[in-house]
């Protein structure tokens, strides 16, 4: 594929379903199954390509959940959605048990803000898995990530972690076509570090595996702007995605899906304007 032909591909969005009581943005709207199910098909409605669904925050601050009841929250939203849309479903999670019930449920993603380095066994099992992975990059664990983040050379870094992650998993035996690296905005990093890594994410085509981008409602946003609460950060969140649609990103992770949809439909439509004036 050509970098012209690149630029104009349709890009995929993937929706956000938090079944938790304590996420940033939505935590406790939708954190008992049936509105789990009724949420992921409006925003499959919407114009989702997939749903991400978590049932751990991972928000600055958050304490871990036990594997029991991260199973007994993301299980049966899983099944029901995986009878009720043809939209690829996602499983948000760190925890190699959670992503198998997961995929036999009917998940094909396993999105791990570790890239697999939380559990010893999650690159045994990211192998012996027929589903994607997405890899991303957080410095520190969520309970304390936001503390005091410190880089050197914060492109260089996640680039460099990654790269690094992707070597590994292959040689474990997964195939490369089935990684996807996100350079994990917000997990981390100060809004200076997330604005970097936003504006250098061409870097990150390097590596040879699709790129995702979350940064949704992000806290830095509200840093940038006026301190505004996550549900009021639509418009930075949008300039994030145009941002990475420029950048050759082409994976977005959102909680707005109609306002991407449309946002993403706009520039698409300008650019083959320009291309075919």
């Amino acid at each position: 594929m050509t970098s012209d032909q690149n630029r104009l591909s349709a890009p995929h969005i993937m929706g956000i379903v938090n079944v938790t009581p304590d996420s940033f943005s939505d935590g406790g709207r939708f954190d008992g199954p049936q509105a789990a199910i009724d949420h992921g098909l409006q925003l499959v409605e919407d114009g989702a390509d997939s749903l991400d669904i978590g049932g751990e925050s991972t928000r600055p601050g958050a304490e871990p959940v036990s594997l029991e009841e991260e199973l007994r929250r993301v299980t049966p939203v899983i099944e029901g959605l995986a009878g009720k849309t043809k939209a690829a479903l996602s499983i948000d999670t760190r925890k190699p048990e959670v992503a198998r019930a997961a995929v036999a449920a009917g998940a094909v993603i396993w999105n791990d803000v570790s890239a697999l380095t939380f559990d010893d066994a999650s690159v045994a099992t990211a192998a012996a898995l027929d589903c994607d992975i997405v890899l991303m990059h957080a410095q520190g664990a969520p309970r304390t990530m936001q503390q005091d983040p410190s880089y050197t050379d914060v492109v260089h870094e996640v680039l460099g972690f990654l790269a690094a992650r992707i070597e590994l998993c292959t040689a474990a035996g997964i195939d490369r076509a089935r990684l996807i690296v996100d350079p994990g905005v917000g997990f981390g990093k100060s809004a200076d570090h997330n604005l970097a890594l936003i504006a250098n994410l061409e870097e990150f085509q390097r590596l040879g595996c699709p790129v995702l981008l979350g940064a949704s409602r992000k806290r830095f946003i509200s840093a940038l702007d006026r301190k505004t609460p996550a549900d009021q950060r639509l418009g930075g969140s949008l300039a994030a995605v145009l941002a990475g649609l420029a950048r050759g990103v082409r994976i977005f992770r959102v909680h707005d899906v109609a306002e991407t949809r449309q946002a993403l439909k706009i520039a698409q439509g300008i650019a083959a304007a320009m291309e075919n004036p």
